[in-house]
């Protein structure tokens, strides 16, 4: 595949930094109460974009190649489409536009021209799985002490420094974290290196546990499922017997299979049996997503406009909002203001238009780089891990948003991990090129 830019050599992660950032911001604590907004980690974004612009114009770089454009530029159409087509007020189809603008083309593109190599990758990678380390301590503490959210009628549920407003954060980053760290520890790098690797992915799955988050157990079980198929058969017997060692240990040792935690898994087979009262909300808000497609089917009813579109489509098993408590936040109600699902976000509010140019974006990128790890796996070459941790995380993001959709903080660190995707599918030099050449 030909490029169209080419990178100047300069030493030092420099470029990469402000990305590195982002991902740093995210270890901030949420304010209790707080409704939502821009967190300190979408400004640091912007600042990403302002960075890559800059240098773009200094440097005189080409900015994409002709697939990249297209790939990354896809979804523009579909959310120009959605947001000239929303009842509301011009303010909240502007801001609806500008955030998916963020989320899934702007960041992405940002990171794909500011990462030089394979090493920014594994700097971006680590940074991951250290931000997971950081919430995971905070969650455990919280749920030993039940100090975390409120779960069953006890204050357990681990939420990380996000709060119980964003339940989803703190269980997002420890799986892109575990992600990378699977990724890192089946690639063909130094063996302290995948140790480590190892260490760290043993460390957060108790967190992840202790999250009760069922969509992101099934999305970090089959993303590191396809990670270990993709790495090989020799690697993938070492890592179940990796598998089987930590199961042992977290249930035999430290009791995590607790009756509670025995449930929530139990729950996931249940949810057309038994469902709980989340579950009813949410195939509730599905099946009202779906009839507001039905109504405008090519366009959708707009950007931002679920929540006002909702009462008219559910029906009376719909819940008026959820109960929010606990983490150091008082009692509240918060509305329910989407499906969770974010196929059927995209279809209700922008239509097939939008989904189909977004999910074909996706669906690009993941052809793109699971190709280019087939070759590099052949070739034998280095940036096998690199490659692993880029397909997993895309995996497992397109696996998620089947049960949930964008909002909240931690939703700056899935247009990153877009980005990082963006640059093994897109930018990422021939895998026979050297290390050193990769890194420029």
């Amino acid at each position: 595949m030909s490029h169209a830019f080419t990178l100047p050599a300069v030493r030092g992660p420099a470029p990469v930094l402000p990305v590195v950032a982002v991902i740093a911001l995210l270890a901030l604590p949420v304010a209790p109460g707080d409704t939502g907004g821009p967190s300190p980690a979408d400004f640091a974004s912007a600042v990403v974009v302002l960075c890559c612009a800059v240098r773009l114009l200094r440097h005189r770089w080409q900015p994409l190649s002709r697939t990249a454009a297209v790939v990354l530029g896809l979804p523009v159409a579909g959310f120009a489409v959605a947001a000239a087509g929303t009842a509301l007020p011009g303010t909240a189809a502007a801001t609806g536009l500008v955030r998916y603008l963020q989320v899934f083309v702007l960041v992405p593109a940002a990171v794909l021209l500011l990462v030089r190599g394979r090493r920014d990758i594994r700097l971006l990678a680590w940074s991951m799985v250290a931000l997971a380390l950081w919430q995971g301590a905070v969650g455990v503490h919280q749920y030993v002490t039940e100090t975390g959210a409120s779960y069953m009628g006890r204050e357990i549920r681990a939420v990380g420094t996000f709060g119980p407003g964003d339940v989803m954060g703190m269980s997002t980053v420890v799986s892109f974290g575990l992600v990378c760290a699977v990724g890192l520890a089946l690639g063909t790098t130094s063996v302290r290196q995948r140790m480590w690797a190892v260490v760290c992915g043993v460390l957060l799955v108790m967190p992840l546990a202790v999250s009760f988050s069922r969509g992101a157990w099934i999305a970090t079980a089959l993303a590191c499922g396809a990670q270990v198929v993709l790495a090989g058969m020799r690697r993938a017997v070492g890592a179940g017997a990796v598998v089987a060692a930590v199961g042992v240990i977290l249930v035999g040792g430290f009791g995590v299979g607790s009756a509670l935690l025995e449930e929530r898994l139990s729950s996931i087979g249940q949810v057309a049996d038994a469902p709980d009262r989340s579950v009813t909300d949410r195939y509730t808000m599905w099946e009202a997503a779906v009839d507001m497609w039905h109504e405008r089917p090519l366009t959708g009813v707009g950007l931002k406009s679920f929540p006002d579109h909702r009462d008219g489509h559910a029906s009376l098993a719909l819940s008026s909002a959820g109960d929010i408590e606990g983490a150091g936040a008082t009692f509240r109600k918060q509305p329910l203001t989407s499906p969770h699902n974010m196929y059927l976000l995209v279809l209700s509010e922008q239509g097939l238009i939008g989904l189909l140019a977004l999910a074909g974006s996706w669906l690009a990128l993941l052809v793109l780089g699971l190709r280019r790890l087939v070759r590099t796996r052949r070739a034998g070459g280095p940036g096998l891990d690199c490659a692993l941790v880029a397909c997993g995380l895309l995996v497992w993001q397109l696996i998620d948003f089947a049960y949930a959709d964008i909002g909240g903080p931690s939703t700056v660190l899935a247009a990153v991990c877009f980005g990082l995707t963006a640059w093994w599918a897109l930018a990422a030099p021939h895998p026979a090129v050297s290390e050193e050449a990769t890194a420029r």
